[in-house]
This record gives C-alpha cells, structure tokens and sequence, in this order.
C-alpha cells in the first residue's frame, strides 16, 4: 500500500536529479504513481542508503537518473556494479517546466515517469576503460593547445610595437623558432616600457614552449591509447588519430549500446532529419545537433579523401554531374563515413554465444 491507500504493483521505477553535493530521487510505482522522494549526499554512503530505501519499495525496474556523463557519473558506475538498469533521463520537457513550475523534487519526479512512460532509454557510458581515459586526457589536450595558440598570438601582438632591431630578428620565423629566441631573452631592467615588453615577451615565449612541450606528451599518450583500444579505426584513408579519438570518446567504452548506424549518424549531428508539412512532404534539413567535435571530424576526414583519395574523387565527380551541390556531396560522403565506422566500432561476437 502507497500513502494513498492504493494498493501498488511491487515494481517501481526510481528517477533522480543530480546536482554536485546532493542527489534528490523519486520513487514511482507502475500503479499508483510517486511513492516517496529521498535527498542524499553525493558518497558513497548516500549511494547505498539510495539503494536500500528504493529496494524497499519493491523490485526495481530501472534508475533514470540525470546527467550520467556528469554530476551522476559516480552514481550511475555504482548501481551498475550493484547490478541495476540505469538509463539517461535526459533534461525535463520545457513545455512541463513552464506549466509545473521547477524544483529538485518535481526533476526527480518527472525523471522517473520518463523511465516508466518509456521516453528515457538511452544507455549511459559505462567510462570505464579506454574511451574515458582518452576523453580525460583530450580535455587536457585541448585546452593546452588552445592556452598555446593564445599566447602565441599574444606574442605576435606585442611584437608589433617592438624595437626595430627586435622585429627584424624575429620576422619570418616559425613559431618553434621564435619562442626559442624570445624566451632567450635577458631584460636586466625595468625602467621603461621596453624592458616590460622583454619580459612579457619571455614570459609568452616561455609559457609557450611549456604548453608546446605539455601537448606533444598527451597527444602520444591519446596515440597509445586509441592503438590499444581500437587500431582498427585507423586502417580506413583519412581517419587519423585525432579522429579515432573523437570517435571513441562519443561511443564510450560500451558500443553495444549504439544499436544502429542510424544511431551513430544521429550521436555524430549527421543525421537529416525531416520538415515535410502539407505539400512539402519528403523534405529533410540537417541535423544541428549531436556531438560537435566528432561532426568536425568526420568533415576533416571527407575533406582529406576528397582531395587524395581516387575512390572519392571519382564518387564526387559523378555526382556533381547529376547537379548535386558540393554541400549536398560532403552530406553524402559523411554519411558514408559514419557507416563505415559503424561496423568497425561493433563489438565482436561472441563465439559462445553464438554456438548456443
């Protein structure tokens, strides 16, 4: 029996909302509705009290929990080793939010009835092998290359208003060689705007060469590790190692859980997706969302076979002169990318199982 006093199924569905330093979940019967609400600490401890008071209500069907590549991270990895379904929720409707108002409490809520009305059924990244550890070592990766590219440009900036002599000996120099020779620089004194430059100049040069130095050992560690966790992706012409990271990274470390091609097309923003109304049926637009990054990747490698590989350069020569646009073309070869690395990234069969 509910606090309502009707009688429930004993199958419930728990829906949480994550935050940083507490989690609110609510409990749902597939019968008489929301149950309860529990708010708990982000520890382990308030993860197994989670565990024991939704148990309590029944035989759990499945969590849907909010943010499981973020606040829910750690509470999604400790009920999957407890042996439990957990599926992303996903952000409420804005529609609801508008109408119901918006609370802790009411996520929860509408978290769990997504699980139980069968909105919610994405499976969350299990982030526990390889595709987390490149995803955690590429956040690094870019962020030093774009703190790099920052300071070269700013040196290049300053250098506009530097002493002749300075600006004839660093014009025309690569960028390895012009931070070698400003961070060689040996300003003594600091009486005038001069020796503040030549020391905001070695700085920059400095801080770039440590950036410099910083990114070339995270990305051969990201090359070891896309070797080790899937080699294959790098055989197909055109897909380097910044790519097959991407692409590991967006699939995680479980890609059974992306069912399709379609699937993939859809997680990659490749996927069209249709407009037709009325008299416009059959017209399709492309799909702005998905994974950014991987989205630019795969361009990259379109792009690289347009140019270098014979296959590609004949495929686009005869659909241009069908009347396909070069835009409506790169779609196309996109598409083809993604399905060719569909069945790469599929995880082998089994051979026991399939015997049985």
């Amino acid at each position: 029996m509910n606090n309502s006093g009707q009688p429930g199924s004993g199958h419930v569905v728990i829906g949480v909302d994550t935050h940083k330093h507490v989690h609110v979940a609510a409990v749902m019967d597939t019968v008489s509705g929301i149950l309860a609400t529990l708010t708990i600490p982000t520890d382990a401890g308030g993860f197994q009290q989670l565990l024991d008071w939704a148990t309590s209500f029944g035989k759990v069907l499945a969590f849907g929990i909010e943010g499981t590549g973020s606040y829910g991270a750690t509470l999604t990895s400790f009920l999957r080793r407890a042996g439990h379904k957990v599926v992303e929720a996903g952000r409420p409707d804005r529609r609801l939010r508008r109408m119901n108002g918006k609370s802790d409490t009411l996520d929860a809520e509408n978290a769990a009835r997504a699980v139980l009305a069968g909105f919610a059924t994405a499976t969350p990244k299990t982030a526990d092998g390889e595709a987390e550890m490149i995803r955690q070592l590429k956040i690094a990766h870019d962020q030093a290359v774009e703190q790099r590219t920052a300071a070269m440009v700013t040196m290049k900036a300053m250098l506009v208003h530097a002493p002749d002599d300075l600006r004839h000996d660093t014009a025309r120099k690569t960028q390895i060689a012009l931070a070698r020779q400003l961070a060689g620089l040996r300003p003594r004194r600091l009486d005038e705007p001069e020796d503040a430059l030549r020391h905001a100049l070695r700085t920059l040069a400095r801080r770039w060469q440590y950036l410099n130095d910083e990114t070339k050992e995270l990305t051969k560690m990201i090359d070891d590790l896309v070797h080790r966790a899937a080699p294959q992706l790098l055989e197909p012409f055109g897909i380097g190692v910044d790519t097959a990271a991407e692409i590991l990274v967006v699939v995680g470390d479980n890609p059974e859980r992306i069912k399709s091609e379609a699937a993939l097309a859809k997680l990659a923003g490749i996927a069209p997706v249709p407009t037709g109304s009325g008299m416009t049926s059959g017209r399709h637009r492309i799909n702005h969302g998905g994974h950014r990054q991987l989205n630019a990747a795969i361009y990259r490698t379109v792009i690289v076979r347009m140019q270098f590989h014979q296959p590609t350069i004949d495929y686009v020569a005869r659909r241009t002169t069908e009347g396909k646009t070069k835009r409506e073309i790169i779609r196309c070869l996109k598409r083809y990318v993604i399905r060719e690395v569909y069945h790469l990234i599929r995880p082998a069969p089994n051979p026991l199982s399939a015997a049985s």
